[in-house]
Order: structure tokens, then sequence, then C-alpha cells
């Protein structure tokens, strides 16, 4: 299984991803080692995520989505 994901940083950014282990990333982000971005931002807390069947269609929707303005993902999130 595939994932994009969205996580809101401890400032209250969001940062917006894809992984094959949704767990695994989870704690990559929150030990310093997940993103340059979320490293400095830290804890993290995921806030929102979709499932598929392939990576590329993960990071499909990541691209979608980073495109996406901030109302837009606050949006996603709030569903």
């Amino acid at each position: 299984m595939n994932y994009t994901y969205i996580v809101e940083c401890s400032d209250g950014s969001f940062y917006t991803g894809w992984t094959n282990d949704l767990e695994r990333r989870m704690k990559a982000h929150n030990e310093g080692r997940g993103a340059k971005y979320t490293k400095s931002r830290r804890p993290v807390k995921l806030a929102y995520f979709e499932t598929f069947q392939t990576k590329e269609e993960a990071m499909s929707r990541e691209c979608q989505i980073k495109q996406m303005t901030r109302k837009e993902k606050e949006a996603l999130v709030e569903r």
C-alpha cells in the first residue's frame, strides 16, 4: 500500500509527502530524519492521508496537493 499524507508541523504549517510505510515515515519525521522541512518543525502530527495501490498514484496525488492553497489543504484535513 502507498500513502499520500499531510502532517501538521509544530509551527502550524503543513508538509505533504508520500510513503509506502506511514507509521515508519511518521516516526522518521519526528526523529528528525523525515525531511529537511520538518526537521526544525517537530513534533509533527498526521493530519490527513489517502491510500493508493501504486507508488506512481501516490506521487501524483502528492504533486496535486502541493499545488493547493493552504485553504484547500485545510479543507482536506477537516474532512
